[in-house]
């Protein structure tokens, strides 16, 4: 499942290889999205990648994130077996590293 959007003047990719992404994954996206928002002066894209190995025993599902900012962008990324938990941990990255910038 891929789709782009514009939400709040953002471009947001999501793109998830052989998963559907429920609409509640979706709306948690958005509320990290809006997050990110207060650390960050201008954010002009994030792309959401979601990824499942079905040949691993642990840490099957992973998350990656990139947040579009003039100059780097920056870019977290996690894995484990809850897409909520990775969306935290994920978030919780980028926020450290737009308070650096």
């Amino acid at each position: 499942m891929n789709y782009t959007e514009n939400y709040e003047g953002i471009k947001l990719d999501v793109q998830a290889v052989d998963i559907e992404i429920s609409d509640a994954i979706q709306e948690s996206i958005r509320k990290k999205i809006a997050k990110l928002k207060r650390h960050a002066k201008k954010i002009d894209s994030i792309d959401v990648y979601f990824k499942e190995e079905a040949n691993q025993a642990t840490n099957t599902k992973s998350v990656r994130m990139r947040v579009g900012v003039p100059g780097n962008d920056v870019f977290a990324q996690d894995e484990g077996d809850n897409w909520y938990q990775l969306l935290d941990n994920v978030e919780d990255k980028l926020v450290r590293q737009l308070q650096k910038k």
